[in-house]
C-alpha cells in the first residue's frame, strides 16, 4: 500500500492583518471564495485522499473558528482544535499541536490558500513522493507566473531531483511555496520556545540538502487581500476556462 499521513495541521491562527478590514471581524481561514470557506477547502482535499484527523490552530477570533467547525463537521475526518492563548507563527503552532499529531509524518496545510488538483490530487502526490531517507520536508510548490493572488518573488528553485534551494535575495525564483508540506515531529526538536517560523525548519533542512520540493499540476490560488477575493471568486466560478498551469 502507499503511504498516506492519517494526521494533517491546518493552519488557522494568524492575525489576516493584510486582510483587514474583511479580518476585524471574521478570521482569514473563514473567508469564502467558491461559495466554500478557505478552512472547508484545505479539510475537503484532507477528507477526500483518506486523512483521519485534522488539527485546526486558532488564535485570533479562534471562538469563531472553534464555532466553524463545530457546526460543520466532517463524516471521515476528526477534528480537533488547538487553542493559541498568544500568536506561536507557524511552526510555533505546529510545536504547540505535536501532542495531537503524533510521531509519523503528518501534512501541514495554510489556510489562506486553495488548490485545484490535477489528474492526482496534490496530497496524493506528495505522499507518494515522501521519501524520509532523503527528507526532511517536502513541500508542494506551484510556478511562480501562474500563482493567482500573489505578488511576490517567489521563493525556491528546485533541481531535477526536486532538491530545493531557497531564492537568493534580490532574485526572482521559479517556485512559491504552495501552503502544503510533509513534516515531522522529529523535526522540531532544539526548536525555540513561542513563536518561530516553519521557515526555520526548511532552512536546516535545506542545509543539510534534505529539503525536496513536488510541482503542483493545478490551478494555485492565494487569498491574502480583500481584492484577491473576487479575483479567485471569479477563477473558480469557471476553472476550466481559465486553466492557467500550461
Amino acid at each position: 500500500m502507499s503511504f498516506m499521513p492519517k494526521r494533517a495541521m491546518v493552519l488557522a491562527a494568524g492575525l489576516g492583518l493584510r486582510m483587514r478590514p474583511v479580518t476585524l471581524e471574521m478570521p482569514k481561514p473563514l473567508v469564502t471564495v467558491g461559495g466554500r470557506t478557505m478552512l472547508d477547502h484545505a479539510l475537503d482535499r484532507l477528507e477526500a485522499v483518506g486523512v483521519e484527523e485534522a488539527v485546526v490552530n486558532a488564535h485570533w477570533l479562534a471562538e469563531k473558528i472553534a464555532a466553524h467547525l463545530d457546526a460543520n463537521p466532517r463524516r471521515h475526518l476528526k477534528l480537533t482544535l488547538s487553542r493559541e492563548d498568544v500568536p506561536l507563527e507557524t511552526g510555533g503552532g505546529v510545536k504547540h499541536a505535536l501532542p495531537l499529531l503524533g510521531d509519523d509524518p503528518f501534512f501541514v496545510v495554510n489556510a489562506d490558500i486553495v488548490w485545484l488538483d490535477g489528474p492526482v490530487p496534490a496530497l496524493k502526490r506528495l505522499a507518494d513522493s515522501w521519501n524520509p531517507a532523503v527528507m526532511d520536508s517536502l513541500l508542494l510548490v506551484t510556478p511562480t507566473p501562474f500563482a493567482i493572488g500573489y505578488d511576490g518573488r517567489g521563493d525556491y528553485q528546485m533541481d531535477p531531483d526536486g532538491r530545493l534551494t531557497h531564492r537568493p535575495d534580490l532574485e526572482v525564483a521559479p517556485f512559491v511555496m504552495a501552503g502544503v508540506s510533509i513534516m515531522t515531529a522529529a523535526q522540531f526538536t532544539d526548536t525555540p520556545e513561542g513563536a518561530f517560523s516553519n521557515l526555520l525548519l526548511w532552512q536546516r533542512a535545506e542545509a543539510a540538502g534534505r529539503l525536496f520540493g513536488v510541482r503542483h499540476e493545478g490551478n494555485w490560488y492565494h487569498v491574502g487581500t480583500p481584492a484577491a477575493i473576487p479575483l479567485v471568486d471569479t477563477h473558480l466560478a469557471a476553472p476550466a476556462s481559465r486553466e492557467v498551469v500550461p
